[in-house]
């Protein structure tokens, strides 16, 4: 990162909007989130928080922030217009109350360093770049979270290495929703959220039509900055989880099923088989069967280092690197029932919310199933 440029600190620094959209977020870190953006020592900022029709005490919560600082302006959503979901339309809603020359997008669960949005822009712009988006350090608090926020960051970061998301000449892209910085022409040229209104990835798909429109998209992990806790039961995971996956297959049923078969095959079958030939080794099973524990023992072992070394950005006890296969079987189940869910129009509920069922709104590629 560039040293520090004292005009973004300045009054006279590029008005930044920061588009932050809550629903049913009182028991989370909404007053955290948002006290950590208005701490920010960026020179001039506006913050745009949108109360998604919430059915608990979030607007109030909002309404009562924005009495003490006049960048805060809460919007009370408005009823989803048909063939719109619930996030894409309040991000619109804030977009259109936007005066910015830079968008930041973020969730309701972000915590912001006072640094951050000085420090992503100063990067941005030394990059010449029109797009950047932060990944946070993933808070892990309950055993479930500490089984499986390594194993999603190990997803994501097998997808990043794997498809050079970084690399400008690829199609392939990657965001991260808490953090999104984009320059406000960019945004009005790709059309906004209106062309985003059914995707429940709205930020991946963002990302690909930067990448698409020829601008410059920038992805750096960045711990020090931001950092966030997604969830806090193992029924949050499973339900925002049913959400996203297919969504990140690009709702393929052939890509989705042949990716959970291929890693239950080489991620989860390897470890169950070292112990049930170990277990067979140690009651005296005939020796040739070191052929076969070895490498299954070996391919767990390389889940395990891998795992340990994801645990450790999280905070999370090396020694939980030991459940990788749990890890992998669970978020795969995860993809499995999202793809069933979505594909045979049942849907996936969020925050109260049911979405992509027969009846509602589709995605593009299963809208006919």
């Amino acid at each position: 990162m560039p040293a520090t440029n004292l005009r973004l600190t300045a009054s006279d620094a590029p008005l930044v909007s920061i588009l932050v959209p809550a629903r049913n977020e009182e028991h989370r870190v909404l007053a955290d989130c948002i006290r950590s953006i208005l701490a920010q020592d960026y020179g001039r900022f506006e913050v745009i928080a949108v109360d998604d029709r919430s059915t608990d005490e979030t607007g109030a919560i909002l309404k009562s922030l924005a009495k003490s600082d006049e960048r805060l302006h809460v919007i009370e959503g408005e009823e989803l217009p048909r063939g719109w979901l619930g996030k894409p339309y309040a991000m619109q809603q804030a977009l259109a109350r936007a005066r910015g020359e830079w968008i930041l997008a973020t969730d309701a669960d972000m915590i912001f360093e006072p640094s951050a949005l000085r420090t992503a822009l100063e990067h941005v712009v030394e990059a010449k770049g029109d797009a950047l988006t932060l990944i946070p350090r993933f808070e892990a608090g309950s055993f479930w979270e500490r089984v499986m926020i390594p194993t999603w960051m190990w997803v994501f970061l097998m997808f990043l290495v794997f498809y050079r998301v970084d690399d400008a000449k690829t199609d392939r892209a990657a965001a991260i929703g808490g953090f999104f910085l984009v320059r406000r022409t960019v945004f009005d040229r790709l059309g906004g959220y209106e062309t985003l209104k059914d995707e429940v990835m709205e930020d991946v798909r963002l990302a690909e039509m930067i990448k698409w429109s020829g601008a410059s998209l920038l992805i750096h992990h960045a711990p020090a900055l931001i950092r966030t806790r997604m969830y806090t039961t193992f029924s949050e995971m499973w339900e925002c989880s049913c959400k996203n996956w297919f969504s990140g297959m690009n709702f393929s049923l052939p890509f989705a099923l042949s990716t959970v078969a291929s890693m239950y095959l080489g991620a989860v079958a390897p470890p169950l088989i070292a112990l049930v030939l170990a277990i067979a080794l140690a009651m005296g099973a005939r020796a040739d069967l070191w052929l076969w524990f070895i490498p299954a023992a070996l391919t767990w072992l390389l889940q395990v280092l891998v795992m340990a070394r994801l645990s450790r950005r999280s905070e999370v006890s090396p020694l939980y690197a030991l459940t990788a296969p749990l890890g992998v079987a669970v978020l795969y189940a995860m993809l499995f029932d999202s793809t069933m869910r979505i594909t045979t129009g049942r849907g996936v509920t969020w925050k109260g919310r049911r979405i992509y069922e027969r009846h509602g709104v589709r995605p593009p590629n299963v809208r006919n199933a």
